[in-house]
């Protein structure tokens, strides 16, 4: 009897190992799983700024072609739209923040 009472307790304690075991490798492969997830944003994060890095160039190639080619009067008006976005810009930053 005592040598079955030994060995149902040395089941309990492997198993109790195990399930430690077990326990940790499901944190590990949880945390695994967030880090890939978190690189996947990055990733998508920095395809969305080189987009809109390319679309800024290419926005500002067309702008300087139209003001180089454009009248004294195209300019100005240009510059006019500039700052009256940069204003606005302005005025939405400090009413948002």
């Amino acid at each position: 009897m005592s040598e079955a009472y030994e060995r149902e307790r040395q089941n309990n304690s492997r198993l109790d190992d195990l399930a430690s075991k077990v326990s940790s490798l499901r944190d590990v492969t949880i945390n695994i799983y967030d880090s890939a997830r978190d690189h996947e944003i990055l990733d998508n994060s920095n395809e969305v700024f080189a987009n809109f890095t390319t679309g800024l160039k290419q926005s500002a190639g067309r702008i300087t072609r139209m003001a180089a080619t454009g009248s004294k009067g195209q300019t100005m008006k240009l510059a006019g739209m500039i700052v009256g976005g940069i204003i606005v810009l302005y005025l939405l930053w400090g009413m948002l923040f």
